[in-house]
């Protein structure tokens, strides 16, 4: 396997960070302003977009920026894993700017340098834990992430804002210093080496009590994952303006979480030793509780946002349930599912936001009729919630059908049951939105005279939902891009 010292990897981390500055330098020229965000998104996805013939023939690329100490460095390693995530981010990060753009200036938002340059560090961030070699970079990246997410959760800055920040930031910087960190500093003392490696990091020898210890230790700490217990801060969170929330849910914060937990389990215990302590398995069927249980509960919100943040907490564990299953389609499966989930969240995210600006409506019951006054916004809704449920033809299908099979490949049918079980709670909390939209007359009005009135909201937020609803479609229909690169992580 060839691999190819680049700075590249770098670059795609730092040109956002260098957007947020003149960002903050063009604070009184919101068109400036706003081009700087545009440009540097564009600018990282074309980075990225140029790794790809490297990772596309097996091989991977490096770049070492800082040595602390033996073993403990600042550096980059791009493989098919990070590479899949990064050109996902890259891609939604410029579609989510131009939504935001439409979205900030419709409701005049105050703050909204702030916003734009918090959202491009984030996305550095979120790129660091990408492209990171070894677990001291990731968790650098990782405690970038939340602390400059923080301010736009608090965006609204009203006493329900504050107190919502105050549980993001205490749940996650509180469990990465108590647990992520323990398991972290105790990887090192047993390995001397925090650099990834496919098959694991640990010496054969090594005591396995204390080995599940610091696994369990790595779960609990990376709680952006959002796996019950440690999953309340991400609904509460939703009180932030609909672009965080997509951000949160689909391109930054919570993918990361579930990236890392990948990442660990292939690169620094390996598919071997978790099969070994036997610690895969039992993963899955405890992240398993957190797809069903979010699932009922998501049927329970009127909530739009409410409802799609716990339907985001139960779709995160599939991710993690096919990595623990350490069969190949049940890894393939939950790889896929990092994009699938990605671009279909972020359609319906934007579809809430667009029908608040449009209709000022947050509530599900609210939602009679809406289809025919907002056509396109109903339909990249409609794909959205069809691929998450998995429909076939649609992204979310494809990742599914690799996690059945990766659980029949493991022998285990009650896992099967439990995905299935799922796609009917899914179908449950999100067909009744679209019947609603499509087949309900609204309030007090009678038949079609009501929905005469075309009323979407300004073009710059129902493009992007589109093209984000097109992305699921042709993910559905031609998956190769995807299935490449986990071909390469599945070996």
């Amino acid at each position: 396997m060839e691999t190819v010292t680049s700075i590249r990897p770098f670059l795609a981390v730092a040109v956002s960070a260098v957007g947020a500055l003149l960002i903050l330098a063009s604070s009184r020229k919101p068109d400036l302003r706003e081009f700087w965000s545009l440009s540097a998104g564009v600018i990282k996805f074309l980075i990225v977009l140029s790794m790809i013939p490297v990772i596309w023939s097996g091989g991977t690329i490096e770049y070492r920026l800082l040595t602390l100490l033996p073993g403990v460095e600042i550096k980059f390693r791009v493989d098919s894993l990070g590479l899949l995530f990064a050109s996902v981010a890259s891609f939604l990060w410029i579609v989510t700017t131009l939504y935001s753009i439409g979205y900030m200036r419709s409701l005049d938002e105050h703050a909204q340098t702030r916003y734009y340059a918090c959202f491009a560090v984030s996305l550095s961030a979120a790129m660091g834990v990408a492209f990171c070699a070894n677990l001291f970079s990731l968790f650098l990246f990782y405690e970038i992430l939340t602390v400059v997410t923080y301010p736009l959760v608090i965006h609204k800055e009203t006493p329900e804002a504050f107190s919502a920040g105050r549980k993001y930031i205490v749940y996650l910087l509180g469990t990465s210093k108590i647990f992520l960190l323990a398991a972290i500093l105790l990887t090192y003392t047993v390995t001397r080496n925090l650099d990834f490696s496919r098959g694991g990091i640990f010496p054969a020898g090594a005591d396995p009590v204390l080995l599940t210890v610091i696994y369990i230790l790595f779960l609990a700490g990376l709680t952006k994952a959002a796996i019950m217990p440690f999953h309340n801060w991400l609904p509460t969170a939703m009180i932030a303006p609909t672009p965080v929330s997509a951000l949160l849910h689909a391109v930054a914060v919570v993918k990361v979480g579930v990236f890392s937990i990948v990442r660990v389990i292939l690169d620094v215990f390996g598919v071997d030793l978790m099969q070994r302590l036997n610690l895969g398995i039992p993963t899955a069927f405890f992240v398993s509780l957190t797809i069903l249980i979010a699932s009922v509960i998501a049927l329970s919100h009127d909530n739009l946002k409410l409802r799609l943040a716990y339907s985001t907490v139960s779709q995160l564990s599939y991710i993690i349930l096919g990595a623990a299953l350490l069969t190949p389609s049940g890894i393939t499966g939950g790889i896929l599912q990092i994009a699938n989930h990605a671009f279909a969240k972020i359609t319906l995210f934007f579809c809430a936001g667009s029908i608040y600006v449009a209709s000022h409506k947050t509530n599900i019951s609210e939602l009679s009729g809406i289809a025919k006054r907002m056509p396109w916004t109903m339909f990249a809704f409609t794909v959205g919630a069809l691929s998450l449920i998995g429909v076939p033809g649609l992204g979310g299908f494809v990742g599914k059908w690799y996690l059945a099979v990766g659980s029949i490949q493991a022998n285990e049918i009650p896992i099967l049951m439990v995905l299935l079980a799922s796609t009917l709670l899914n179908a449950a909390y999100f067909l009744p939105i679209i019947y609603k939209a499509y087949f309900e007359a609204p309030a007090g009005t009678v038949g079609a005279e009501a929905s005469a009135v075309r009323q979407e909201a300004p073009w710059m937020m129902v493009v992007p939902l589109m093209i984000t609803a097109a992305g699921t479609i042709l993910f559905g229909i031609y998956p190769d891009y995807f299935l490449t690169l986990t071909k390469w992580v599945v070996g």
